[in-house]
């Protein structure tokens, strides 16, 4: 009887032991975590970030095509002018004819406006320049927001800020699935992105381009949207839409 109790216990702990080591072995063989795709990472800037001169994502408005802008010289009305960026980026002034506005921000027009008034016309020159309506550089907002529509983008803006001109998410609003779409490379690309975990700070808030589209699904909704945010490998993850 000892024996046969002996026996048993050294079948039991060779049985535990096979086990450990499948365990082992099947953990091994597992894919590993990878945070670059779970931590929502930063997107790829659209095409529109070129020599052509679209917003770049600086912390000062740069400026770009069909913006209107108000230029003054202090002390000289007749150098005042209110004139709208054309396609090519180009603004035309008195005296100093056609001056390249779009990719500057505010000040570098400014500047550059003031020393080619300085070269030859007005001395030490106080060049003030506004934009009055900010139209190169938008963003497109749809689906479940208090607010969807399109709005322009007057500086730096994460994709919480975008949902804030929105006046932010209604009640049916899936916060685990939110789409960004661009053009990348010639090609329309799309991500989704968790807000709750951007909201708590477990993955960051990514950036938002003049172009972008943003779509926020509804709760429980079947749509094209929701399949995509299906066939994507993690979020943050760009791919083909």
């Amino acid at each position: 009887m000892a024996l046969n109790l002996s026996r048993l216990r050294s079948l039991r702990a060779l049985v535990l032991t096979c086990l450990a080591l499948m365990l082992l072995a099947g953990c091994a063989s597992a894919p590993m975590h990878n945070p670059e795709f779970t931590n929502n990472v930063a997107l790829p800037p659209p095409d529109t970030t070129t020599e052509s001169g679209a917003y770049e994502g600086g912390s000062d408005y740069r400026i770009g095509p069909q913006d209107l802008l108000q230029i003054s010289v202090y002390g000289i009305e007749d150098l005042s002018r209110t004139v709208r960026v054309n396609s090519n980026g180009q603004i035309s002034l008195p005296l100093i004819g056609g001056v390249m506005a779009g990719g500057r921000t505010i000040t570098e027009l400014e500047r550059e406006i003031g020393e080619k008034l300085k070269a030859g016309y007005v001395q030490d020159p106080q060049v003030t320049v506004f934009v009055s309506e900010f139209t190169s550089q938008r963003v497109t907002l749809e689906g479940a927001l208090k607010k969807p529509g399109i709005y322009p983008l007057t500086g730096k803006t994460s994709l919480l800020q975008a949902i804030a001109l929105a006046q932010g998410l209604d009640d049916l609003a899936d916060i685990h699935g939110v789409l960004v779409f661009r053009t990348i490379d010639g090609k329309r690309m799309g991500a989704a992105y968790d807000l709750a975990q951007v909201r708590a700070g477990l993955a960051p808030d990514p950036q938002i381009y003049g172009d972008d589209l943003i779509v926020v699904e509804k709760s429980g909704s079947r749509s094209i949207f929701r399949e995509f945010i299906r066939s994507l490998p993690a979020f943050g993850v760009f791919a083909l839409f």
